[in-house]
């Protein structure tokens, strides 16, 4: 039986493939449990400190050094049992990073090369690891690379790092090996929780990078089942009933969504990690994927398509476990400290709740993010514990909320898109420190707006829900 930590979603989208010219690098992080909490920090910069990491998931201590960039993290509460997980964020220097996309190798290449899993890095300590060190997306490869070669992984996984002109995507599949493939520009990917990154040129390493001897580890150990090709997923990755429903249809729906030109099949282990783009995508296109459950399909547990078994068939996309969703946005041609912009929903299903854009130069964020109580408080204004009281109010009566909330959303991304574009304006021509200032005063004032709206949208269905209870009887008025 699989033991799965998280289980996520990602789709990223090359710089001449999105609307804007930004590059768009977007995940999922989901939980086994729909309560995991979470908050939304920013770690500070420090200097002359060299220091060390410790895992709380097993005995990994990773050496870090003297100096370190400032980042986002978005942190588990519990750290002792659930473990850190800062899942995903900028550093100072407009770099991002996801981790992780979790997946299984197959038991071949695993028998070749273990996982340490005592002491190898793993999810819970990657970010801390090599986000505060890293200036390129590239760089961001290479560096985790000499981390695995150094300690060895514990897991399999899928890491994101993307800048203003990359994206690339890494598969750490055994022990020591791993690849890494950069997004064309022109073109979108997407996976599932699989091995995604299919041939690999190694004659390409201006596209491709790989781990030192991997392919004199697969030819020694006669771990390529293809007659003349080297396609990672073949020779590292699975092909089961297991992701037969719960991977392989979430890569599918996205290409439903983006190609659907395209003819595909749900239960296909070959579908494509990458495809030209058919259209330009906007951060709207991700979130969108995102937070969806194979809707305009038989297989839409939400809708009315299906047969009961249909739409019990497949794992969707939007969970109740998915703890945060996030789309970062790089984006060109603006003040530096306006180019990065991390759209994030956490605590809330992303089905129902909004993605706020938080730019990576708050140095500072709100109590509100940063304290998140480990049960639901109603006196707390935590932002995790509000969107999860959202998301469980809509789901109760879908079919009567679902309009309201739709209204919600599409009105307030129109008030952050406005947000973003009066802050990108006023940011022009300030120095670093005082844009920083200036965008977590206005941090402050966004999160005050959308506590603002969510909470009479709250209330309106709370008081919508109390006149459609069932314990209700009509009679004569007179009697």
């Amino acid at each position: 039986m699989r033991k799965k930590l998280t289980a996520c979603t990602t789709i990223l989208v090359g710089k001449n493939a999105t609307i804007d010219g930004s590059t768009l690098a977007a995940r999922n992080d989901d939980t086994p449990a729909a309560i995991t909490p979470q908050r939304f920090v920013v770690y500070p910069a420090y200097h002359d400190n060299p220091n060390q990491v410790h895992a709380f998931l097993n005995k990994f201590v990773g050496d870090r050094p003297a100096d370190g960039y400032r980042y986002q993290g978005v942190p588990n509460v519990d750290l002792k049992s659930e473990g850190t997980f800062d899942e995903n964020g900028f550093n100072e220097k407009n770099v991002a990073m996801s981790a992780t996309e979790s997946f299984y190798a197959n038991e071949r290449v695993l028998a070749a090369d273990p996982m340490n899993t005592v002491n190898g890095i793993n999810e819970d300590a990657m970010v801390a690891m090599v986000l505060p060190f890293i200036n390129s997306a590239k760089e961001g490869v290479a560096y985790l690379g000499k981390l695995v070669a150094k300690y060895g992984s514990a897991e399999g996984n899928g890491v994101i790092f993307s800048d203003k002109d990359d994206i690339w995507y890494m598969e750490i599949a055994t022990g020591h090996h791993w690849v890494a493939q950069r997004i064309p520009d022109d073109c979108y990917a997407v996976t599932g929780n699989r091995a995604a990154i299919q041939d690999v040129d190694f004659n390409d390493p201006d596209n491709f990078m790989w781990s030192e001897g991997i392919q004199e580890f697969v030819e020694k150990n006669h771990l390529n089942p293809d007659l003349d090709e080297w396609n990672f997923r073949h020779i590292f990755g699975t092909a089961d009933v297991f992701d037969l429903h719960y991977n392989t249809p979430r890569q599918w729906y996205g290409h439903f969504l983006f190609s659907p030109d395209v003819e595909m099949d749900p239960e296909d282990f070959d579908l494509p990690f990458v495809m030209k783009a058919r259209h330009k995508f906007t951060v709207e296109d991700l979130e969108k994927y995102l937070s969806s459950h194979y809707e305009n399909t038989p297989y839409d547990p939400l809708g009315h398509m299906g047969t009961k078994q249909q739409k019990l068939l497949y794992r969707p996309i939007s969970l109740n476990r998915t703890q945060n969703s996030h789309v970062m946005q790089i984006r060109p041609n603006v003040p530096e400290s306006a180019s990065a912009i991390m759209w994030m929903t956490f605590g809330g299903i992303p089905s129902f709740s909004p993605y706020m854009p938080f730019f990576a130069q708050v140095d500072d964020n709100d109590a509100r993010l940063r304290n998140t109580p480990m049960k639901m408080d109603l006196d707390s204004d935590s932002t995790y514990w509000l969107f999860r009281q959202l998301s469980m109010i809509v789901e109760s009566h879908m079919s009567e909320f679902a309009k309201p909330d739709l209204d919600y959303l599409k009105d307030i991304r129109q008030y952050f898109h406005s947000w973003v574009a009066e802050n990108t304006e006023k940011l022009d021509g300030l120095s670093d420190t005082d844009a920083t200032a200036y965008l977590n005063e206005r941090t402050k004032e966004m999160l005050d707006e959308v506590y603002k709206r969510t909470k009479t949208l709250m209330a309106e269905l709370m008081t919508k829900g109390v006149e459609m209870s069932k314990l209700t009887f009509d009679m004569d008025p007179n009697l």
